[in-house]
This record gives structure tokens, sequence and C-alpha cells, in this order.
């Protein structure tokens, strides 16, 4: 059998993609399409035990290194458990969020570097590189505006504004270096938005 497509989805907190996830869920639905909609971290049982320790509130002792490896050893044991079989039976999988959310928030805006970070994940590119990564570009402050701030039971969003802003910064820098990431606008309504990633997943062969 064909081995399935990889679709990754990024952007930062506030982004909308829960909300493009499942319009994109319920097209492809519409549509006949076999899929699989996933997450990271998380997505398998002990990878989901891995996303409560590093998104707890509380876990604010937590260093940048531990946060990182956390990540990845979250995303191997998803790749493993789910997504390689996944393709591997001809499915197509959509992810919200991959390694490169690791290279923008724990490789640029934690400071660690995209290099460190690319080592400690390097298994799993060679596992899986996504064929399309759909990055929803909108800024933090606009983001966190529209989702009317950040969660604080959530790690990550209330790390602050700047702190996102640098991982807007690391995404921007991503967009420029890798051409299967794709930029998406969110500045129209939800279904502006979703329709506009039906049309690069078409455009980019990933469905009919």
């Amino acid at each position: 059998m064909v081995r399935g497509k990889f679709v990754t989805f990024e952007g930062c907190e506030g982004s909308g993609k829960s909300t493009q996830l499942k319009l994109l869920a319920a097209y492809l639905e519409r549509e006949g399409v076999t899929f699989v909609m996933t997450r990271e971290p998380g997505g398998s049982p002990i990878a989901e035990q891995i996303r409560g320790i590093i998104l707890d509130g509380s876990n604010t002792a937590m260093c940048d290194e531990c946060e990182a490896m956390l990540y990845a050893a979250a995303r191997i044991q998803h790749l493993r458990e789910k997504v390689i079989p996944a393709l591997e039976s001809g499915k197509l999988v959509i992810c919200d969020r991959y390694v490169d959310s690791s290279l923008a928030y724990q490789g640029v805006a934690r400071g660690l570097g995209l290099e460190y970070v690319a080592d400690i994940n390097k298994k799993a590119f060679e596992l899986c590189t996504p064929d399309l990564t759909v990055f929803l570009d909108i800024a933090p402050d606009k983001a966190f505006v529209r989702k009317n701030g950040a969660d604080l039971n959530d790690r990550m969003e209330k790390q602050g504004l700047d702190f996102h802003r640098r991982v807007y910064g690391g995404y921007l820098k991503l967009l420029d270096e890798y051409p299967r990431i794709c930029a998406v606008e969110c500045n129209g309504t939800e279904q502006d938005t979703c329709g506009n990633i039906v049309a690069l997943l078409k455009e980019k062969g990933i469905i009919d």
C-alpha cells in the first residue's frame, strides 16, 4: 500500500488551530477522505501522560532542557505508536504541532538554539518529515486578544507576551528556511481560513 501523507499544523497560542482542525476534519469527512487527526504533545496514551507534565501550570521549576527533551520523548512515542502505523496503512495523518513547534518554542524563544533542538529530534525527522506544514499566521498580540488572554492553567500559554513574540519570530524564521512550511493568513472569518487551508491542501496534492 502507498504510504499516506503527513500534514502538520503550526501557529502561536490562540492562532485558531483547534478550530481550523475541527473544520478541516468536518470537510474531510464530507468528502470521504480517510484520515487520522492527532496532536502533540500527546496523541497516544504514554505521550498524553508526558503532555500532562509539560503543560501543568504548577511545574514552574522545569528547566528549558527538560522541557525540550520531554517534548522530544512524547513525540517519538507518538510517532511509533500512532503516526507511523497510520501512514503505513495509507492514511492521511493531520497533526496539531510537530518538530517545528519545538524549534520555535524551545530553540528560538527559550534560546536553546535550533541546532540543539534539531539534534534531539533527529530521529523523529528521519522517521517522519511532513509532506506539508500549515502555519496559521497571526501575531500573538492579535491572537491573545482574540482568545481573551492566556489560559493560566497552561504552563506554556502563561509565559508572557514577549516570550510568544519570540515564538512567532521563530516561526517566521522557519518559514523562510523550509519550503514545506506554508503560511495561511487568519484575518478573515473562520470559514475563510478553512477555505484557504483546503485550497492549499489541494494545491500541494495532499487531497483531490
